[in-house]
């Protein structure tokens, strides 16, 4: 069985860029969750999910088929580590909920999830993505605060590496 893998939904290309920038640090591939089977999924231990967040909210379009893959996998036993793409100025109400839907729609699973990150330091109103005061995930806005993101995705792989 594999160890890691990281599977991303991206429209634009940031959450990819993202993705690949963590799968490089980890020393892992990355497929693009259109790509992702039952199969794939079964033969890893760790799943790193990325996606980035539309409307109000949602999940990338891709994720939404990439979902039902998972619901469908074995998760149980894996660990599960989720990160997202938000934008916390124009969309500061429903800052990365795409990691709260995703979460939402696999936290049943048995799969053990590590990455909760603080609140602390972001600026947002509301998030579906925040769970017991905490995102369940890695939560990024590439488009107002760049310059934080490689020190947050530093911080997040140093604490979700011992896990994998």
């Amino acid at each position: 069985m594999n160890a890691t893998i990281v599977i991303y939904g991206s429209s634009t290309g940031t959450c990819e860029a993202i993705a690949e920038k963590i799968a490089q640090k980890l020393g892992c591939e990355t497929i693009n969750v259109q790509d992702m089977t039952a199969e794939i999924v079964n033969s890893h231990r760790n799943l790193i999910l990325g996606t980035s967040t539309w409307g109000a909210g949602e999940l990338q379009d891709d994720w939404y088929d990439g979902l039902r893959v998972l619901q469908g996998a074995s998760l149980a036993g894996k660990t599960i580590a989720l990160f997202g793409c938000g934008d916390c100025e124009s969309y500061g109400d429903t800052f990365v909920g795409g990691i709260g839907e995703l979460y939402n729609g696999i936290k049943e699973s048995g799969a053990h999830f590590v990455g909760a990150v603080s609140t602390d330091g972001y600026s947002f109103d509301d998030s579906e993505a925040v769970v017991d005061g905490k995102f369940v995930g890695l939560p990024l806005d590439d488009v107002n605060e760049d310059d934080k993101t490689d020190a947050r995705i530093d911080a997040w792989i140093a604490e979700i590496s011992p896990n994998l």
